[in-house]
C-alpha cells in the first residue's frame, strides 16, 4: 500500500517495496467489436479514444510509477491517485470537472470477513479501476461484454460503472445469507446448551456484520448520488439502473440490520439460558444444603458423647444396644422426609 511522504504536500507518494508488481488488463468495446488483453502502462495513451468504450483494470496499488503513469493518461487527479493507494477509503464518490471518482469495497469470507477495496474512475468512453488482489467479482460482466449478451455493448462507460458496482454490491448478498445461516445454527447450539465459545463466535459474527454495515450504508448513499440531476456524465437512460441498484443496497442493508438485531437478541437469550442453567444448579446444591442441616444437627447431637453414668438425662440412647441404628435411620428419615416435601412443592421437577 502506497503512502505519503512525511512533510510532503497531498498527493506525493510512496511505493512499497513488498507490493506485488502491477497487472494491467483492458476490455474495450463497442456495439461490433471486443478486445480483451493485457498491456504496459504507457500504451494506454495510444488506446484512449479508439473504442466507445474502455475498461482499464489495474491490479495492485503499490507501484506509485504504474499508478501515476495511468493517472497521466487519463488526467487524474494527485489527491484521487493518493486514495487510490491508501486501501482504507469508505465508499463514496467525488465529482471532478471531467470524471467521477467512485470507491467501493469487494468483500469474501476466508477466515473471517475480508475486504478489499475498489477504486473506480468514469469519464467520457472509459473506466479505470484499481483494486489491490488478483481475482474479482466482474467476471460476469467480462462474459457479458465478450459474448455480447444484453444491453452492455450498446451501452456506454455509465452503464458499465454501474455493471461492476452492481456486481460488487450481488457479492455481498451471499455473504450476508452465510452470516444468516451461522447464527440460526448458533440458536440451535444455545437452546441446547453445548457450545462453550458460544459468546466468542457470536461477538465475532456481530463484529463482521458491524464492518458489513459500514461498507454497505455509505456506498448505498453513494449510489443515491450517481442516480440524481448533478451528475450529468451519467446519462438519463443509466439512472434508472442505479436507482435499481439503490435500491438493492436499501434491501442488503435492511438484511444486515436484520441479522445484527438477531445476533444481539441470541446473546440475550444465550445470557438467559445461562442464567436458567445456573439458577438450577444453585436450585439442586441449596436442596443438597438443606437436606445436610438437620442430618449435621443430628450426628452434631450425638457427637457430644455426654457420659450417662452420671446423669440420667445424659443421652441415655448412647448406652441403648440399638442407638447407632436408631441415630441412622433417624437421619435417613429425615432426609427422605425432606426429599418428599420438596417433591410436593415442585422444587424437584
Amino acid at each position: 500500500m502506497g503512502k505519503r511522504h512525511k512533510g510532503a504536500p497531498p498527493g506525493t507518494l510512496l511505493s512499497d517495496p513488498e507490493a506485488p508488481q502491477a497487472a494491467i488488463g483492458i476490455v474495450a468495446y463497442g456495439p461490433d467489436l471486443m478486445e480483451r488483453r493485457d498491456v504496459e502502462a504507457h500504451e494506454l495513451s495510444e488506446l484512449r479514444g479508439k473504442h466507445d468504450v474502455l475498461w482499464v483494470n489495474v491490479v495492485g496499488v503499490g507501484d506509485v510509477d504504474v499508478v501515476q503513469e495511468v493517472g497521466r493518461c487519463f488526467d487524474l487527479h494527485a489527491l484521487a491517485l493518493e486514495d487510490v493507494m491508501h486501501v482504507v477509503q469508505r465508499p463514496k464518490m467525488e465529482q471532478y470537472d471531467d470524471y467521477l471518482f467512485i470507491v467501493a469495497r469487494m468483500d469474501t469470507i476466508g477466515e473471517g470477513l475480508e475486504t478489499e477495496q475498489l477504486s473506480m474512475f468514469l469519464g467520457e468512453g472509459f473506466v479505470v479501476t484499481f483494486q489491490e488482489q488478483p481475482g474479482d467479482c466482474f467476471d460476469p460482466v467480462r462474459e457479458r461484454i465478450e459474448k455480447s449478451r444484453g444491453q452492455i455493448r450498446a451501452q456506454g462507460p455509465d452503464y458499465l460503472a454501474y455493471a461492476l458496482l452492481d456486481a460488487a454490491l450481488d457479492q455481498l448478498t451471499p455473504l450476508v445469507e452465510v452470516y444468516g445461516d451461522k447464527l440460526s445454527v448458533l440458536e440451535e447450539e444455545i437452546m441446547r446448551g453445548r457450545d462453550p465459545k458460544v459468546v466468542e463466535r457470536l461477538l465475532d459474527i456481530n463484529h463482521d456484520l458491524d464492518a458489513l454495515r459500514r461498507i454497505t450504508a455509505p456506498l448505498r448513499d453513494t449510489l443515491l448520488q450517481l442516480q440524481g440531476d448533478g451528475v450529468p456524465i451519467v446519462k438519463e437512460d443509466t439512472r434508472v439502473y442505479f436507482r435499481d441498484c439503490h435500491d438493492h443496497a436499501t434491501q442488503m442493508l435492511d438484511s444486515i440490520d436484520s441479522w445484527r438485531t438477531f445476533g444481539t437478541n441470541l446473546m440475550s437469550v444465550h445470557l438467559a439460558v445461562s442464567s436458567q442453567e445456573l439458577n438450577s444448579a444453585m436450585k439442586v446444591l441449596t436442596v443438597i444444603a438443606t437436606i445436610f442441616i438437620p442430618l449435621s444437627f443430628v450426628s452434631g447431637v450425638y457427637g457430644m458423647n455426654f457420659n450417662s453414668a452420671q446423669s440420667p438425662f445424659n443421652m441415655p440412647e448412647l448406652n441403648w444396644y440399638f442407638g447407632y441404628p436408631f441415630a441412622l435411620a433417624l437421619m435417613a428419615a429425615v432426609a427422605f422426609g425432606q426429599l418428599f416435601y420438596f417433591w410436593r412443592k415442585g422444587w424437584m421437577r
